[in-house]
């Protein structure tokens, strides 16, 4: 995608955000997009963490459960969809009606 972009386009664009933002506000918006980049690092290293974690609690769950019984089954996130039930599909959209001019 940016293998045809050379220097003389990458000087081009530059001096355009150069014009737009000023000298002032330059180091401040290479600040913010710093401070994101490594903040968005952060939060997958995080997230790879926090989800090997819970593996390993749920693999040390099962091993340490009896033989006879079942395991126990983890209980579902939030984002996971719920199902719906028939009566909220039965019930009829409240009507409304449109604003009498007086």
């Amino acid at each position: 995608m940016f293998g045809s972009i050379g220097f003389t386009e990458l000087i081009l664009i530059l001096v355009i955000v150069l014009i737009i933002f000023g000298a002032g506000k330059l180091p401040q918006l290479g600040e913010g997009l710093g401070k994101a980049i490594k903040g968005f690092k952060k939060s997958v290293h995080e997230a790879d963490a926090i989800e090997a974690e819970a593996q390993a609690q749920a693999q040390a769950q099962v091993a340490s459960a009896p033989q006879g019984q079942p395991t126990p089954v983890p209980p579902q996130s939030a984002a996971a969809p719920q199902p719906v039930e028939a009566s909220a599909l039965e019930q009829p959209a409240a009507s409304v009606s449109p604003p009498s001019k007086a």
